[in-house]
């Protein structure tokens, strides 16, 4: 008989803090409560009340368990969750999903087709980023609760994907709870940390004491207060020490032996003779197998054997029943209370409760439990083609059961390579780790190796370090040598990918002197690679490195890059000749970034080589990110984003959120240089946290900074100081990223405020880190804005000194030719960007020299690309160049003066919008107010120095008014209409009244045709 019941006593505090806490997700605030206790204290229980509670307020609930059998399978419990909401109702089809869809695949059966790309594995924090994501999503309306039952059985993919949902919940409506055991472990030290944090609450459930323990037996057996005997409550809570399990299971016993019974309408206890009650639960099963059938018993101890969850084919592989004797035992032992069809999956079981198979399995002998285990591993070994990697780790509990610790050993191994190449690197940790600790000594060190490349490949690079400094030495070119030297590269690599300059030398060195004197080439290509790429780190390539050991100068940093880019080229060629595609594709990424310096064609040429050997050996990853490096390539040439956009839609359809944070950052920022603000904000906005919590550095170090230019480009200084102090808090002034952010930003932002000097001292700054520190950006003015600010200076100098010759060629050389002539033959000066500053200089030097016709051209070639693709920054180099125009008597300054001036009033940039009329007035240029309703005036009329009051007169004269007419309409005097049409007269080039007449009603009908009036602006 099952004695169960609804009913939650002692629970009250804990209930309490999941009613809150559902409370509060339903507003939008989330948070995370685990659920700590010793098996059969009630956590599911609780858990499940949650779940109750949360579907009676019409909130999304997804359930997930981790497996008891010890086998390791990553994201199970997250994979249970997600099919327990989506298996009948499909993908969701939000479009904020779309781009985490292939993450999600990976936990969702049924979304993987077509998915993810072949050849390339999600990354767990790519992976917690889009679960987040999804489950933001859900709790849109109403909040989102996600239960995750007993993550001490976690693999540690699912619990680094828990720790970051919950360190990342504060704002969005999702509850999580987890419940797990008080043992030491990751779960335990997630738990503890998460509350040490504040980002999780923590509540360790107590026994339940005997007032509790008295309500929950009257509830179970329904009966009211006083019908149960006071000495049938003092036995269950003496033997059961408060869990409600063993009170479930002890009363269970006590009905079934008739020991507490009802009759004549009460409850009655039989204590006579000896007490023959279990002390407990391996007793108690005991007891209950007993009144079994033997084949049913058989069949419960094997299941048992195979875990707290087993499969229905493993148990017809162990005990040969065919489906019609299987399927009637197995609803006698669910019929008994003891096991239960598992709704996460149609064709497994599970124990009632995880101490159930323990206490069945140790109701055995142990010789038997031996026995049962070998017997049946022996059978699915021999019913199973290939084993999955589920099944082999089941085969290996089971052989370890039998004692045959050396079978486990390789078992457990040949899974953990598996995931490790699968990319579940903390999954094959775990069993690498297990393996270890049973092979026979022959065999320890190949694991070792194994283990250590799986620990650094999860994040534990002291760890790898450790394993592979301990092993044994081993003679140089040996078989056992060599894969320990590729252990070394392995683990080289990702040291320096994680920047860690030291310790990736370290394991170089290693490996060098494990491959011996003569590595072989593949070997060496592979080595030169990392090496190739640690030469970038800025450490590396700093000048004055000092001298080395024996007194010679070590070589600079471009010696040091020359020297990488020789090696790489070679390892390229030879890493394809001997089938190391993605050696390969490493190489001539490093290649397409070191040979910039001598065009982009070349740089675009490695990198279309790169595509061509990953689309080859379908390398979905280095595939993806060839397309990026080329879309950037083409945007600083063009400052367009087609190709941008393509590479965009590559590293989308690979499932990257990596890849596709560092494209929005570039699409970010070639948004800033074109003025689209709105677009700019929503990118930045969009992917600058969610960079962050993927821990994704350079993406996000890129995006803050697209922050600080979209800032300092609009003229907003505080918001640019804002954005530039989170760019220094993540490190952005010990990146790569120096040169851009005092060229394009904090130049480009002091020009905005009208600071010529401090732009000039930016400018600066950034040409000397790049001197000291080879740079491969190039926009950070040093190939545009810097020569064109240098020839503007000498030409102003060279002016305002009463020995202009002399003096200025003292100060500027040259007048700044020679800085402009280094930019021009440089690659960076064939980009756009670049180009726009470069060609107004080109102006500005022939209108110094005297050649008009030729700077007239230069600025109407310059702008016929940059005033579509660069708007903000077309505006303010003409807002620069025609002071100089204005001086040497050339081009168009007034007009420039007046555009730009329009143009920055309109935009905000009051400081530019200031220098620009002051310029006016100074070439003695009548400057119109700014009065309201100048938004009205038509921005031909504008551009030529329209007033608001001059605006309203030209409207009038479509009707072909008098003087006397439009004074009487615009309540002025005469006087001032025949002033006001002079000067409209003057301003519009019309000879006569007649020809502004037609102009006005020429207007007047271009806007009635576009659905728009002429109004009289406001006084």
């Amino acid at each position: 008989m099952r004695a169960t019941s609804s009913v939650i006593v002692g629970r009250e505090a804990e209930i309490g803090l999941l009613d809150e806490a559902l409370a509060g997700v339903r507003r939008g605030a989330g948070r995370a409560v685990f659920l700590v206790g010793e098996a059969g204290i009630g956590k599911s229980r609780l858990a499940g009340e949650c779940a109750l509670r949360a579907y009676g307020l019409d909130v999304p609930v997804l359930r997930g368990r981790a497996t008891s059998t010890g086998l390791v399978v990553p994201f199970r419990p997250l994979i249970e969750a997600l099919s327990s909401r989506f298996r009948a109702a499909g993908a969701p089809d939000d479009p904020e999903l779309v781009p985490y869809r292939p993450a999600l695949a990976g936990l969702v059966p049924e979304w993987r087709a077509g998915a993810v790309a072949p050849g390339y594995a999600i990354s767990l924090v790519e992976l917690a980023e889009a679960l987040l994501r999804l489950l933001a999503v859900l709790g849109r309306e109403q909040g989102c609760v996600i239960l995750l039952e007993d993550l001490h059985d976690s693999d540690t993919e699912t619990i680094a994907v828990v720790e970051y949902v919950v360190d990342n919940l504060a704002d969005l409506p999702v509850l999580l709870v987890g419940t797990l055991r008080p043992d030491p472990g990751p779960a335990l030290d997630l738990a503890l940390a998460a509350e040490l944090r504040n980002t999780a609450s923590l509540r360790e459930l107590r026994p339940l004491d005997e007032a509790a323990v008295r309500d929950m037996v009257d509830a179970f057996l329904d009966a009211g207060p006083g019908e149960v005997p006071p000495a049938a409550h003092r036995y269950l809570s003496q033997r059961a020490g408060g869990s409600p399990y063993l009170v479930e299971v002890l009363l269970a016993d006590m009905l079934d032996t008739r020991r507490l019974s009802r009759a004549d309408g009460r409850w009655e206890l039989d204590d006579s003779g000896e007490v023959a009650v279990p002390t407990g639960a391996v007793r108690s099963w005991a007891r209950r197998l007993d009144r079994l059938d033997e084949p049913v018993r058989e069949l419960v101890l094997i299941a048992a054997t195979l875990g707290g969850r087993f499969s229905v084919g493993a148990l017809r592989s162990v005990t040969g029943l065919d489906d019609r004797a299987l399927f009637a035992h197995l609803r006698a032992a669910s019929e008994a209370g003891i096991i239960a069809p598992d709704g996460a999956a149609h064709d497994h079981y599970t124990f009632r409760h995880v101490l159930t198979a323990d206490a069945l399995k140790a109701s055995l002998p142990p010789a038997e439990q031996a026995a049962l285990a070998r017997r049946s591993a022996s059978a699915i070994e021999e019913s199973v083609g290939a084993l999955s990697g589920e099944e082999r780790q089941l085969v290996a509990t089971l052989r370890l059961a039998a004692g045959e610790n050396a079978v486990a050993s390789r078992q457990f191994a040949q899974v953990g390579r598996q995931m490790l190449d699968a990319g579940a690197s903390g999954s094959a940790a775990v069993l690498l780790e297990r393996a270890r600790g049973l092979a026979a000594e022959e065999e320890r060190d190949e694991i070792t190796v194994q283990l250590a490349i799986a620990q650094a490949e999860s994040g534990r690079l002291d760890a790898a370090s450790v394993l592979l400094d301990d092993l044994p030495p081993t003679p140089a070119g040996s078989q056992a040598a060599e894969d320990r030297a590729q252990a070394h590269t392995q683990v080289a690599w990702v040291a320096t990918m994680a920047e860690q300059q030291k310790e990736a030398r370290r394991h170089i060195r290693a490996a060098r002197a494990l491959f011996g004197a003569e590595p072989r080439p593949e070997q060496e290509a592979a080595l030169v690679v990392v090496e190739g790429h640690l030469a970038l780190l800025p450490e590396q390539r700093g000048a004055g490195e000092g001298r080395g050991p024996e007194g010679r100068s070590r070589p600079d940093g471009r010696e040091l890059l020359k020297a990488a880019e020789r090696s790489a080229r070679g390892a390229a060629l030879t890493a394809e000749q001997r089938g190391r595609p993605v050696v390969a594709c490493q190489a001539w990424q490093l290649l397409a970034l070191l040979s910039r310096e001598r065009g982009f064609d070349e740089a675009d040429a490695c990198l279309v080589r790169m595509l061509a050997v990953a689309e080859k050996h379908r390398l979905a990853a280095s595939r993806a990110e060839a397309l990026v490096r080329l879309g950037t390539n083409a945007f600083m040439r063009t400052g367009e984003a087609t190709q941008l956009e393509t590479a965009r839609a590559a590293a989308h359809e690979l499932g990257s959120l990596v890849l596709l944070q560092t494209v929005d950052g570039l699409l970010g920022m070639q948004s800033v240089l074109g003025g689209r603000w709105d677009r700019a904000r929503r990118i930045v906005e969009g992917s600058v946290e969610a960079s962050a919590r993927l821990q994704n550095l350079s993406a996000h170090r890129y995006l803050l900074l697209v922050d600080a230019v979209l800032a300092a480009h609009q003229g907003r200084t505080r918001e640019q100081e804002r954005a530039l102090a989170r760019f220094r808090r993540a490190g952005g002034e010990e990146s790569m990223l120096v040169p851009l952010q005092r060229g394009l930003c904090q130049a480009v932002g002091a020009l905005m405020a009208e600071d010529r000097e401090r732009a000039t001292a930016e400018l600066d700054a950034a040409l000397a880190w790049e001197r000291e520190n080879p740079s491969f950006f190039y926009l950070s003015g040093r190939y545009g804005l810097r020569p064109l600010l240098r020839i503007l200076d000498a030409g102003a100098d060279s002016h305002s000194s009463s020995s202009a010759d002399s003096e200025a060629e003292g100060v500027y050389g040259d007048g700044g030719r020679e800085a402009y002539q280094e930019a021009l033959a440089s690659p960076g000066g064939q980009l756009a960007w670049n180009r726009m500053f470069l060609g107004m200089a080109d102006a500005v030097l022939r209108g110094r020299d005297g050649d008009v016709d030729g700077a007239r051209r230069a600025v109407e070639e310059t702008g016929r690309t940059a005033a579509v693709v660069f708007p903000q920054v077309w505006h303010l180099t003409l807002r620069l160049t025609a002071e100089a125009a204005l001086r040497d008597s050339w081009g168009e300054p007034v007009t420039w003066l007046r555009t730009a001036e329009e143009y920055f009033h309109e935009a905000g940039v009051q400081p530019v919008a200031g220098a620009c009329r002051a310029a006016l007035r100074q070439a003695g240029v009548s400057v119109p107010q700014r009065r309201g309703g100048r938004e009205l005036i038509p921005a031909e009329l504008r551009s030529v120095g329209v007033t608001p009051r001059e605006y309203e007169v030209f409207v009038l004269l479509a009707e072909r008014p008098g003087n006397q007419q439009i004074a009487q309409r615009l309540f002025i005097s005469p006087r001032t209409v025949e002033k006001h049409m002079a000067s409209l007269m003057a301003k519009t080039g019309c000879v006569a009244r007649s020809a502004l007449c037609a102009l006005s009603a020429e207007r007047a009908e271009e806007q009635k045709g576009s659905g728009t009036t002429a109004r009289v602006p406001p006084a």
